[in-house]
């Protein structure tokens, strides 16, 4: 639990880039993704891991490869448009998502507290709403953060049919792989930054994105896919405060109320669930 919490509070620090970043959001998640699998392939060369990396898995982990980039490009769109707090908060809907879809991957049926927790999420997501017209700022990027929401809970169930079998370090290099490959077209729009824009993007993908992905794909060896979502809802709490510090951002009295409600899901959830002693069995991944 405790390298679960850490990545966290990496992605919630990943958040403030939106707005650190005066650059579009696929040029942020192109940049983070090339040098978060230069970082992954560095561990694994001081590792002497390389014997796990194969053709064979390289080509099943690209899909999920491409839904990271995508997972990203909403993740930045939402904060760019609206605020670090909205695109957080909106994110962390996410468990919504995992409760409908783990039934189908895992083939269990659906908990009532697990309905129950995403409910209370989705209340919290509701508050920080200020207009429901498509013309206000925050609802396009609560609407972004919907959809970066949708496509990390399939990202995260996807992971847990790897992280049994597969080095953490190793999917994640893959997957970062593969999305900067689906947004290699972007390069371009990196041409012309900054030496501090350049840190900023190196912090990023080494700190926020590989050493973050990589703690939390192996975290999904022994967290259920429900705990694991839900604690990642302190993410926009982390975030959120971060951003106050550092941005001087301050959220909405909405937005707060809605932090409550989501923080106090995570607590009720770390105390009603457990840690898994041991993982399901893995399905072989079929080929397209």
């Amino acid at each position: 639990m405790i390298q679960l919490h850490f990545a966290v509070l990496l992605f919630g620090l990943s958040g403030l880039f939106g707005k650190l970043l005066s650059i579009p959001a696929t040029a942020i998640v192109l940049g983070r993704t090339s040098v978060a699998a230069l970082a992954l392939v560095g561990v694994l060369t001081a590792r002497r891991s390389h014997s796990h990396i194969s053709l064979r898995l390289g080509l099943t982990l690209f899909p999920s490869g491409a839904l990271l980039a995508l997972h990203w490009f909403t993740f930045f769109s939402s904060i760019q448009i609206s605020s670090v707090s909205t695109g957080l908060l909106s994110f962390a809907t996410f468990p919504v998502f995992v409760a409908f879809l783990d039934p189908l991957f895992s083939k269990q049926n659906i908990r009532r507290l697990d309905m129950l927790f995403a409910f209370i999420v989705f209340c919290g997501l509701i508050l920080i709403v200020p207009s429901f017209e498509f013309s206000d700022r925050f609802f396009q990027g609560v609407l972004w953060g919907l959809a970066s929401a949708a496509t990390f809970a399939l990202l995260t169930l996807f992971n847990r049919r790897f992280v049994a079998e597969t080095d953490a370090a190793v999917v994640g290099l893959f997957q970062n792989f593969w999305a900067a490959v689906c947004l290699s077209a972007f390069w371009p729009q990196l041409g012309g930054i900054g030496s501090s824009e350049f840190f900023l993007i190196v912090f990023l993908g080494v700190f926020c994105t590989a050493l973050a992905h990589t703690l939390f794909i192996a975290a999904l060896k022994t967290v259920r896919p429900q705990l694991a979502s839900v604690t990642a809802c302190l993410e926009p709490v982390y975030g959120i405060l971060m951003a106050l510090v550092l941005l001087g951002e301050y959220p909405r009295m909405r937005e707060l109320i809605g932090g409550l409600l989501i923080i106090a899901v995570v607590v009720a959830s770390s105390r009603q669930d457990s840690v898994v002693s041991e993982p399901p069995t893995i399905e072989e991944p079929t080929h397209g």
